[in-house]
C-alpha cells in the first residue's frame, strides 16, 4: 500500500526502479548542529531554530556537519531512497557510509574496471577525459605527463584570472589538511567548494552503479573515480564560487560557498552531465544499461546461464 503520491507508508521499502534518479534531484542538503530522524518517508531535522522536513528521495546526498546526530531509523531511509551521506568538518567532506546504487545492472561497474585493467584503454579513457577540458585540441597522442602538464597550466590560469576579475590576492593553493586554521579565507573556500563537488560527483557514481574507486587518471584512493569526475568541472563550479564568495566577504565564508556551488551546479546540470559523462566515458548508453538489468550466473564456455536452478544429476 502506498500514498497518493506514490511514496510507500513508513515501514515499506520502495522498489529501486521506482527511486527518482539521480539526475533529476536536488544535488545536496547540508545540515549542522540537528538532530536528524525519520517521520514516514521524510528525513526531519529538529533543532533549536525550528524544524524541517525533507523528503528522502529528492536529493542526492546529505551533508551532516559539526553538532549533529543521526538516528538509526533515519539513516535506513536514506539508504533505502539512494542516498549519499557524508559527515562534513570544517577540513572538507568526508565520506563515512554511501547508499545502495540506484541501478541493478552492474553493466557500468563491469565496463569500468574492464577499461581499467588494460593500459591501452585505461590511457584512452584517461585521454578522452583531458579532451572534455580541452575542446578542438589535439590530446588523443599526448602522453600522460603531457595532460599533466596542460591541466596544471590551465587550472593555475584560471586561479590567476579569478583573482583579477575579482580584485584578491593570489598566493597558491596551500591547505594542510591537519591544520584547518592555518589556511586563508581563499583556500578554506577552494576546499569546502571542492569537497561539495566531490560529493555530488559522488553520489552520481554511487547511483549508476560506479566504483568510486577505481579511477582513470587518479588512482590508490577508494575516491579516485571521484576526483577525477569532479576536475571535468571545477573550473566550472567550485573556482568561480569560492573565488566570488571570498570576495563578497569571509563573514560566514563556508556556509555562502556551499550555497553558491549548489546553485551552480543546479543551473549548470551537473548531475544530468555527470550522468551522461559516465555513460559516455564508458561507453554504455543509458537504454543498455537498463535493458541489462538481470541476474545470471557466469559460465566460462556459454557465458551466462540462468539462476535458481539446481544444476549437476539428480541424487
Amino acid at each position: 500500500m502506498t500514498q497518493s503520491s506514490g511514496v510507500p507508508l513508513s515501514g515499506e521499502r520502495l522498489p529501486i526502479g521506482a527511486l527518482q534518479p539521480v539526475s533529476r534531484r536536488y544535488s545536496f542538503v547540508y545540515l549542522d548542529r540537528c538532530v536528524v530522524h525519520r517521520d514516514a518517508n521524510a528525513v526531519v531535522a529538529m533543532s533549536d531554530t525550528g524544524t524541517t522536513y525533507l523528503p528522502a528521495a529528492s536529493f542526492g546526498v546529505l551533508l551532516l556537519g559539526p553538532g549533529t546526530r543521526v538516528t538509526h531509523q533515519a539513516m535506513n531511509l536514506l539508504g533505502e531512497s539512494g542516498v549519499v551521506t557524508c559527515w562534513v568538518g570544517e577540513g572538507g567532506a568526508r565520506l563515512y557510509a554511501s547508499a545502495p546504487s540506484l541501478s541493478r545492472s552492474t553493466h557500468l561497474l563491469e565496463a569500468q574496471a574492464r577499461l581499467v585493467s588494460r593500459r591501452t584503454s585505461r590511457l584512452a579513457v584517461a585521454r578522452q577525459m583531458y579532451q572534455m577540458r580541452f575542446p578542438g585540441e589535439e590530446v588523443q597522442h599526448a602522453t600522460m605527463q603531457q595532460l599533466r602538464g596542460m591541466e596544471g597550466a590551465r587550472v593555475r590560469r584560471a586561479y590567476k584570472q579569478l583573482a583579477t576579475e575579482h580584485g584578491l590576492e593570489w598566493k597558491g593553493r596551500h591547505y594542510d589538511p591537519d591544520d584547518w586554521a592555518a589556511g586563508d579565507p581563499l583556500n578554506k573556500a577552494l576546499s569546502t567548494a571542492n569537497s561539495v563537488l566531490y560529493g555530488i560527483v559522488h553520489t552520481v557514481i554511487v547511483a549508476t552503479g560506479c566504483s568510486p574507486g577505481l579511477g582513470f587518471v587518479h588512482t590508490g584512493h577508494i575516491l579516485s573515480f571521484v576526483y577525477d569526475m569532479a576536475d571535468l568541472y571545477k573550473v566550472e563550479i567550485s573556482l568561480p564560487a569560492a573565488f566570488e564568495m571570498v570576495a563578497a566577504g569571509t563573514e560566514d565564508l563556508a556556509s555562502r560557498v556551499r550555497r553558491t556551488v549548489r546553485e551552480r551546479s543546479y543551473e549548470a546540470r551537473i548531475l544530468q552531465r555527470a550522468v551522461d559523462d559516465i555513460h559516455l566515458l564508458l561507453g554504455a548508453s543509458e537504454e543498455e544499461v537498463v535493458e541489462d538489468a538481470y541476474l545470471a550466473l557466469w559460465d566460462e564456455e556459454v557465458g551466462l546461464v540462468k539462476p535458481g536452478t539446481a544444476y549437476g544429476p539428480a541424487t
